[in-house]
């Protein structure tokens, strides 16, 4: 089969592999439909930042199944969500099913190959089917969609509630969106970037330019002084770590959610502001896929092409054999993007014009 091998730095090349072996319990074997880009991916090329080389990239993935489910649940033909991490099952954390929180664990496209293949065996409880209808490029957005939701649920919300979110790219939006679906009233979006902002505005969300001064210099603005209940940092900057803080009102809520990509110091003003403020400072990880039913996977299926907006933040859609021009772009920042996703099978290929089409991102993209 094919596969985009990442060998080195900035090296990938599209080779010829065996089909992969069984992992985890129950393995399942599912043609890989579409897979989305994520920012560590590209710092996995671009700077090695990893578990080393050779792997093939890849964990926001759809894909078909090739053959029933052991259990029977799930047939051959059926679309699914893959989510990537593969539980240790006898690590505490696993055994109440937050795998991302446990000490040991696998995961597709990081510790072991992801998804830029044409096949993966996965185990059968990781895979989330996608309601009737969803694309194989929507279900591609399922695993950044998670992350989002899981981050908006540790916040609790209060009643007539604001919310910031520092941060308009897809995870910032799908933050945003969430927010909105699960009863903040007012939500406002802050970022640097006119397009990034025109994706929030099309959404119906209120955009602070960030180019312009402060982001929590904006929101104490837009708020007249008070601040916000619930501040989402989407940018993984130190500088948007310390506006996050500044923004939140008395009793604040402030979610961190990017991975920060510098050192961050607290001024003992700021500190002081969290106790005098009383704020409450959350830390997020990756998303659950338990318990059933209510876990944010399914949840994020069940939103899909309803409340949740997840086509519009499809800039490009790529294909396998360009993988290496593709990720050299992204590192280098050449040229604007919002999100990028790869379509592998045949049936994501025949869907990529159509979404395309319907994308802000995409015609943005084109300016």
């Amino acid at each position: 089969m094919k596969a985009a091998v990442l060998r080195g730095i900035r090296d990938i090349a599209v080779l010829d592999v065996p089909m992969p072996d069984p992992v985890g319990v129950d393995s399942v074997l599912v043609r890989i439909g579409a897979v989305g880009v994520c920012g560590s991916d590209v710092l996995r090329f671009g700077i090695g930042k990893g578990y080393g080389f050779p792997r093939v990239l890849g964990h926001e993935m759809s894909g078909t199944l090739v053959e029933d489910s052991p259990s029977g649940e799930l047939k051959a033909g059926d679309r699914v969500a893959i989510f990537p991490c593969i539980p240790e099952p006898f690590d505490p954390m696993s055994e109440i099913g937050e795998y991302a929180l446990a000490d040991r664990y696998d995961y597709f496209g990081s510790r072991r190959d992801g998804g830029l293949e044409e096949y993966l065996r996965v185990p059968e409880r990781n895979l989330i089917p996608l309601r009737p209808g969803t694309s194989l490029i929507a279900g591609a957005m399922v695993e950044p969609a998670g992350v989002a939701l899981h981050a908006v649920r540790k916040a609790v919300i209060p009643p007539n509630a604001t919310a910031l979110v520092i941060g308009a790219g897809p995870i910032g939006i799908l933050a945003a969106q969430w927010l909105r679906i699960l009863g903040v009233v007012r939500v406002l979006v802050a970022d640097v970037d006119e397009r990034k902002r025109e994706i929030a505005e099309s959404l119906g969300f209120e955009t602070l330019d960030a180019s312009t001064a402060p982001s929590d210099e904006l929101a104490a603005a837009a708020t007249a002084g008070r601040g916000v209940d619930i501040a989402v940092e989407a940018s993984g900057l130190s500088v948007t770590f310390l506006q996050a803080i500044r923004s939140a009102a008395h009793r604040g809520q402030v979610v961190l959610l990017g991975d920060l990509a510098d050192d961050v110091a607290l001024p003992k003003e700021l500190v002081s502001r969290v106790l005098r403020r009383e704020l409450v400072l959350r830390g997020t990880w990756n998303a659950v896929i338990t318990p059933r039913v209510t876990n944010d996977w399914e949840m994020v299926v069940a939103c899909l092409g309803r409340s949740l907006v997840v086509d519009g933040l499809v800039s490009h859609i790529e294909g396998i054999d360009d993988a290496q021009e593709v990720f050299a772009r992204l590192a280098d920042r050449g040229g604007w993007s919002n999100k990028t996703i790869f379509a592998i099978s045949d049936e994501a290929v025949a869907e990529a014009d159509a979404a395309l089409r319907e994308s802000l991102s995409a015609r943005l993209a084109r300016r």
